[in-house]
């Protein structure tokens, strides 16, 4: 008999898809979503870096490692093909969380350095949300100029597909000496409200995180400043830097069926800084 508890966040019998999930943030949410019941794919530059995977299995869930370099764009084509296609997985969850921040004065930022941050952050968030959310179409409301399936959005047994993007605050400010960061993060909530408003009435939720200042690897130049990492400190209420597990809580919610009536939103986990 599962418990009430179990019947709203549990996700058992469910895949989750994620990507930039080999540290940080993103290992987390794989780690939680895992932990909830779902089986997992890893979506990694390369397989040689199993640490995710290890200690997902370490903790009793499944795991499968999917190579794709997200800063491919043709590599990114062919990856929710393959995974759905040729692998022949069934995609409940995907969580698009892989980043990448290059940090200079704005008047001497380079060109190089823009394509590539909106090429990862921007492009390839676009290119997996329309060809996972497709995919999980096929088997709810319905792609459009298609045929829908019989029992249309309530008839698959699965649910609700759930498409989670990792945002950032730096889509409600502009943040400083990464404004090819920003401008890719305030891309990634238009996408969020987008693709919601195409398919909220045909079983795919999509949502967003955004987390706050956080303790990773990607901050490193902020923490290692004494002056920049004092200031933020002193204005997040919460009196200290996030940590990746602030995030289980939130992934979980999003991806279960919990949050069925939330799309087009963005849970905001950063201490109370936009409260501010």
């Amino acid at each position: 008999m599962s418990s009430y508890i179990d019947e709203l966040f549990g996700l058992k019998g469910k895949t989750a898809l994620l990507t930039g999930a080999t540290r940080g943030i993103g290992a987390r949410l794989a780690l939680a979503l895992s932990k909830a019941g779902a089986d997992i794919i890893l979506v990694q530059r390369n397989d040689t870096n199993t640490a995710t995977k290890d200690d997902i299995i370490k903790q009793g869930g499944n795991a499968d490692i999917v190579v794709c370099d997200l800063a491919s764009s043709t590599d990114v084509a062919k990856l929710i093909p393959h995974v759905t296609k040729d692998l022949g997985r069934t995609l409940d969850i995907v969580v698009n969380c892989g980043g990448i921040q290059r940090r200079h004065p704005v008047e001497n930022f380079p060109d190089d350095d823009w394509q590539e941050v909106l090429q990862v952050n921007l492009n390839t968030v676009f290119t997996i949300t329309r060809d996972a959310g497709r995919h999980m179409l096929e088997s709810r409301g319905g792609v459009a100029g298609e045929a829908v399936p019989e029992g249309g959005v309530d008839g698959n047994p699965r649910g609700r597909g759930k498409i989670i993007n990792i945002s950032s605050l730096v889509a409600y400010q502009g943040g400083l000496n990464v404004v090819a960061y920003a401008a890719a993060k305030h891309g990634v909530q238009g996408i969020i409200k987008s693709f919601s408003n195409g398919w909220a009435s045909k079983g795919v939720c999509v949502n967003g995180i955004a987390p706050g200042y956080i303790a990773t690897d990607m901050n490193e130049a902020l923490i290692a400043d004494p002056v920049r990492s004092r200031q933020i400190l002193e204005r997040i209420p919460a009196g200290r830097w996030g940590t990746p597990q602030d995030f289980e809580g939130a992934v979980v919610f999003l991806a279960s069926k919990a949050s069925d009536y939330v799309s087009g939103e963005t849970l905001v986990v950063d201490g109370g800084w936009m409260g501010r």
